[in-house]
């Protein structure tokens, strides 16, 4: 049987629509996830600030 290496602890925390942060133990600062461009303009929002949406961050994890 294989060995675990890592356990991910996150604790997710929804604020105001979209703003989303995780909390990644290990870390200061969470990652903070919302909206932008194309997305805000698909669900006609508009965010306060525009941040990288959580399909964002997977793209980027999977192209690394």
């Amino acid at each position: 049987m294989s060995e675990i290496i890592h356990t991910a602890r996150i604790r997710l925390e929804q604020k105001k629509r979209p703003l989303r942060e995780a909390h990644i133990e290990g870390f200061d600062q969470p990652l903070r996830f919302g909206m932008h461009g194309g997305y805000a303009a698909f669900y006609n929002a508009e965010p306060a600030e525009p941040l990288p949406t959580t399909i964002d961050h997977l793209v980027a994890a999977l192209a690394g």
